[in-house]
Formats: structure tokens, C-alpha cells, sequence
């Protein structure tokens, strides 16, 4: 079987059960790379770029490497590889318990229970809850919907068609040492300098697809580009604020503005600001079934893309065997030529 059509059922094998499952409840290979990038962190870290950028290269390039290698074990056998891309897939695509957690607290801003909303915050983003009320609670889970769209499903999705098993593994990888050591901390300022713009690299195409995908899936396309072209550039990250700026826009609210983390206190461009509203705790469910439907759309045009990149490669396959037919044969004929002269 090729290596396009295995992504093709794998993924999409995974993305069912995700959908089925959500999460491994145990044994979450995730949190397993979590635990182990944590102990590669004592014994490396400094306050220094090259002890940060070699901790990224052991844990990332450990992960791909790993991948690499069981990809390689099951290579031949069509059903193990279709079972390891879903199961990967499964592990590394979070877009179902993101949409739980969003839903929860949802509910909670529904029943008017503000403090139940607040202690399930943490779960969603690293927002302080004890600072915001309940409009201000919304936009956070907003917000966390539409760049987790791009981080939790599409960028693994388009990793997956580029690179198969260890890409998959690869950007969840990144994505993960990004979060741990990626923040502008006292103590990660320098160490997680590489962890951060890697991710900054390996984050840049999902965000553009899930962007591009929330135009053509939000009911409001018009409005989503002309929020993605005003304001995207004006947000700190370069993936979340196309991500962020296109669902405002299709989504007809207000993102961005001020934000309160522990200890520290950001004050970002307002996104969709002259067109969008104040985000409400309804508008959690909206964001929700959109970011569903930017990941649906996502695994088509992944898998589209991967089985249109085999094709190409499998005609020049044909054609470079044809080509090489033809000089074989002419070669013969002037052998033969040779002999009978």
C-alpha cells in the first residue's frame, strides 16, 4: 500500500476515534513526553540559548527519531502501518477534549455559576480567572478554541501528510516543548528561545489552513479576510493572529485587548474591533462548532494533498521507468549494430 493512502486511512481512523474517545484517559503518550522532556530540563538547564537548543534538539529530535524508526519497523505491512498512523494520530490530535472543556465552561457562564467557570479556566489556557468576568472569561475560551484549532488538529494534520508518523509525532513534539519552556518567564526567556521559534516554524502552515479554512467555513467569509488582513499582523504571535483574527471575523465578535497571566499583564490589538462585538457565553458553542468543522475540512484537504503529491510521485516513477526502457533498448540496438558490422 502507499505511503498516501496509509496516511490517508490512518489519519482518518484517528480522527474518529478522537472524535469517539477524545483523549487516551491513561498512558497518554503525550503527557509520557511531557514527563520525559521535564527530566532532560534538570539535568540541562541554564540560563543560556545553547543549553535551550540543545534540550529542544534532544526531546524533538528524540520524539521524530523514535517515530522515524517504528514508522520503518511496520513499513511493508499495510494494516500495522494504517494501525500506527491512527493510533498516532489518535494521540496527537486533542480536538474533541478541547471542545469539552470549552462546552464545560460554557455551561457553567450559562447557569450563572462564574466561580465553577473560573476553576475550570486553567484547563483551557493559562489566562488568570480570578481577574476576569464572565464576558471576559468567553473570549478566553474563544480565543483558546481558535489557536488550539491550529495546534491541536490542523498543524498535526499537515505535518502528518508531509512527513507520515514522524511528522505527526514532530509537531506535537515542538508544540509540546513550546508550552513548557516556550513562555517569556524569568526563567525560560533565553532557555526556551529555540523550543519557541521552532514552533513558530512548524506552527506556520496549519495556521494559514486553519485561518483559511474558518473563511470558507464561518458563514461570514468576507468579514473573516478583511479581520485576517487588518489585524493578524498586529497580534505578538505570527500563528495565532491569522488563527484568532479570521475566527473573529467569521464569528462577528471582538478578540484580543487586554490579557492577564500570572504575573504579568499583556495588552494586545484588538482584533475585528471596528465590525465584531463583545464576546458572549453562547458565542462558546459557535466557536466550537466552527473549530469542528475547520478540522473536518482540515483532514480533507490533508489527505487530498497527500494522495495528489503520490500521484505526482508515482508518475514520475512510471515515467522514469519508461525513460529508462527506452535507453536500455536503444543501448541493445547499438550493440546488436556494432556486432553485425
Amino acid at each position: 500500500m502507499r505511503a498516501d493512502r496509509v496516511f490517508a486511512y490512518g489519519a482518518t481512523a484517528g480522527l474518529i476515534a478522537d472524535a469517539l474517545l477524545g483523549d487516551p484517559r491513561r498512558g497518554h503518550p503525550v503527557a509520557g513526553f511531557g514527563r520525559a522532556a521535564a527530566r532532560v530540563e534538570s539535568l540541562l538547564w541554564r540560563d543560556d540559548r545553547g543549553r535551550g537548543a540543545l534540550h529542544t534538539l534532544v526531546c524533538a529530535g528524540g520524539a521524530v527519531g523514535a517515530a522515524a524508526l517504528t514508522a520503518r519497523a511496520v513499513r511493508g505491512r499495510p494494516a500495522l502501518a494504517v494501525a500506527l498512523t491512527a493510533a498516532t494520530a489518535w494521540s496527537v490530535v486533542g480536538g474533541t477534549s478541547l471542545g469539552r472543556e470549552a462546552r464545560a465552561i460554557g455551561g457553567a457562564l450559562a447557569a450563572g455559576d462564574l466561580e465553577v467557570a473560573r476553576e475550570r479556566l486553567p484547563h483551557l489556557c493559562g489566562r488568570d480567572p480570578h481577574s476576569l468576568d464572565g464576558p471576559g472569561i468567553a473570549r478566553a475560551v474563544v480565543e483558546s478554541v481558535a489557536e488550539n484549532t491550529s495546534d491541536a488538529v490542523v498543524g498535526a494534520l499537515v505535518w502528518g501528510a508531509i512527513g507520515g508518523v514522524p511528522g505527526l509525532v514532530g509537531f506535537r513534539a515542538v508544540n509540546t516543548l513550546d508550552a513548557m519552556v516556550g513562555h517569556k518567564s524569568p526563567r525560560y526567556r533565553r532557555y526556551g528561545w529555540a523550543s519557541a521559534h521552532l514552533d513558530d516554524l512548524a506552527g506556520w502552515p496549519g495556521a494559514r489552513l486553519t485561518a483559511a479554512l474558518a473563511v470558507a467555513a464561518g458563514g461570514r467569509p468576507r468579514a473573516a479576510v478583511r479581520a485576517w488582513r487588518a489585524d493578524a499582523g498586529r497580534h505578538p504571535s505570527p500563528n495565532a493572529g491569522p488563527v484568532e483574527a479570521s475566527f473573529a471575523g467569521a464569528l462577528g465578535v471582538r478578540l484580543g485587548g487586554t490579557l492577564a497571566y500570572a504575573g504579568r499583564v499583556e495588552h494586545r490589538p484588538v482584533l475585528n474591533g471596528e465590525s465584531g462585538r463583545d464576546v458572549r457565553g453562547a458565542d462558546i458553542e459557535r466557536a466550537v462548532r466552527l473549530s469542528r468543522r475547520v478540522s473536518t475540512l482540515a483532514l480533507g484537504v490533508c489527505v487530498a494533498g497527500r494522495m495528489l503529491a503520490g500521484r505526482v510521485v508515482a508518475g514520475r516513477g512510471v515515467a522514469g521507468t519508461e525513460a529508462g526502457a527506452v535507453v536500455n533498448g536503444a543501448a541493445r540496438n547499438a550493440v546488436r549494430k556494432r556486432g553485425r558490422a
